[in-house]
């Protein structure tokens, strides 16, 4: 889930000052060059900050696993900065019925703290709700009815162009336990994924990012895998409108054939081709 934020401050133009001379001194004053208004103090930048992004994308891939079987994506969300460090933020998706247990739409929940102790380094704490508000509640395997919603905590740290970042999930791992797989090897709480990433800013304003990461799903290592992405995408303007970025994704994973697949038996975890444009006000 693999974004850009724009940042609005507003101010406010000072009223010029000006004084009623003595009547004995108006003929020297006349001749007097005039001095300079005043400014009033510029108003206090406000320590909040909202933005919102929307794009189309070629698909939905998520950890390297199409969530919209190879089919175009419309995403997007809105998210709130303090200047403290605080953020929070929801986002959208559309996903495919057969990709994810007989959901149609994902509903990103998440929020944290973020802190640069240098202009090079950086932390960040937080969580993420993975939220199907259409949840018909997944019959996998033996038939069972269990809920696709996912809850995980997360820690990054950042410096420079490259970032580590470490999540694991505090609830079931999208459905995943004893009474949706019936193998006896109780809930997939615990699963973890660990990913890297590098984001580099050539002239021109092009960006390169590469990335790797590795889900492994608790007490199931079957269902484990290493996925990788390599893209390249542009920031630019549009008739003076800013804020837009295209791109193109490759990712690619190890996972089983065998296991990860739609509900109609096509892999998922295959390579992948994403093309996207968005922009974020």
């Amino acid at each position: 889930m693999n974004t850009s934020k724009s940042l609005f401050l507003a101010g406010l133009l000072g009223t010029a000052i000006t004084a009623t001379a003595p009547a004995i001194a108006e003929e020297a004053a006349a001749a007097a060059p005039a001095a300079p208004a005043a400014a009033a103090p510029a108003e206090p930048a406000s320590p909040h900050t909202l933005s919102a992004n929307v794009g189309i994308y070629g698909q939905y891939v998520f950890r390297g696993i199409t969530y919209t079987n190879s089919r175009p994506a419309l995403q997007g969300g809105f998210d709130y900065a303090h200047s403290s460090g605080f953020f929070a933020g929801v986002w959208g998706s559309n996903v495919d019925k057969d990709a994810l247990y007989g959901n149609t739409l994902e509903i990103d929940l998440y929020g944290g703290y973020t802190h640069q102790f240098t202009p090079d380094i950086g932390i960040n704490v937080g969580f993420l709700q993975f939220y199907y508000p259409d949840n018909e509640h997944p019959k996998l395997g033996f038939g069972t009815h269990e809920s696709a919603n996912t809850t995980e905590l997360n820690a990054a740290v950042t410096w420079k162009w490259f970032t580590l970042k470490y999540n694991y999930a505090v609830s079931d791992f999208f459905g995943l336990n004893n009474k949706s797989l019936g193998d006896r090897k109780g809930n997939s709480r615990g699963s973890d994924y660990w990913e890297g990433s590098f984001n580099y800013t050539l002239p021109y304003d092009i960006n390169v990012v590469l990335h790797a990461g590795r889900q492994s799903v608790e007490g199931r290592s079957v269902a484990d895998y290493t996925d990788y992405l390599v893209g390249i995408n542009k920031n630019f303007s549009i008739a003076g409108s800013t804020g837009w970025n295209a791109g193109v994704n490759f990712t690619t994973t190890n996972a089983r054939d065998s296991w990860y697949v739609d509900g109609k038996g096509k892999t998922t975890g295959d390579d992948h081709v994403i093309l996207f444009l968005k922009r974020t006000f």
